[in-house]
């Protein structure tokens, strides 16, 4: 199965600008996804999809392949996922490698890891589907039997029906993390679906899981790489 990652990485990112070369603990965020690249070792080739001239020198300064620059109508605020997975895979074909999974890994995903990427590639390989994708628990005091409305000011219970109070009592929610990372047949990207009819969890810790939108994000994953970085030591450990 020849397996192909990509990268997306647009340069017009609003909400941080140049998002994707923010600093987190002294790196760009993309430099994150390059080390989940470079864990992997099922992916067979690894692409950068980006429109901005510095991404791309900062892509290849990490050691990430930038065969193309994606063209600007693909790189709107609004412009979907999947005409842009449709372009690399296109793209690549073109140029003689034909993908059979595409895996996308957006670099505001900065916490997922090779095994992540791994255990999703092989997984649709073994089990069949049209793809799997990243999923985390949706925290119970966000479950819809605990959301509420406001009308007039009175505050009342999104669904209809008895209250539910106790967290055993509410049911297992899962919610897509980005996602960070999505596994699916290029097949199904070619008929013209991101995850097609049949997907499959993968099921990633809370803590794996911060999508990075805003600059609390960004604070909020320094923390967390620091404490990845640290946890050994802390636990009496002399390993690095």
């Amino acid at each position: 199965m020849q397996v192909l990652g990509v990268i997306p990485a647009r340069g017009g990112s609003k909400g941080i600008p140049n998002k994707n070369l923010a600093l987190v603990g002294g790196r760009p965020l993309l430099a994150y996804t390059a080390d989940a690249v470079k864990e992997s070792a099922r992916l067979t080739r690894t692409v950068v999809s980006t429109d901005d001239e510095r991404i791309a020198d900062s892509a290849r300064s990490l050691g990430l392949d930038v065969p193309f620059l994606r063209p600007s109508s693909l790189a709107a605020d609004d412009t979907p996922m999947l005409p842009v997975l449709q372009h690399a895979v296109d793209t690549l074909k073109s140029e003689g490698f034909t993908a059979d999974i595409v895996v996308l890994l957006q670099p505001t995903s900065p916490l997922r890891r090779g095994e992540h990427i791994d255990a999703a590639i092989v997984w649709l390989e073994r089990a069949g589907g049209d793809s799997v994708v990243s999923v985390v628990e949706v925290p119970h005091q966000f479950s819809p039997v605990s959301v509420m409305r406001v009308d007039d000011g009175w505050l009342f219970p999104f669904l209809e029906g008895p209250a539910v109070v106790r967290r055993q009592d509410k049911p297992r929610l899962y919610a897509r993390n980005g996602p960070a990372v999505l596994a699916v047949r290029a097949s199904v990207i070619a008929g013209g679906s991101l995850y097609g009819d049949r997907s499959w969890p993968l099921i990633m810790k809370p803590e794996e899981s911060v999508d990075v939108d805003t600059p609390w994000d960004l604070s909020l994953v320094e923390w967390a790489l620091s404490v990845r970085r640290d946890g050994p030591r802390r636990n009496g450990s002399t390993e690095p």
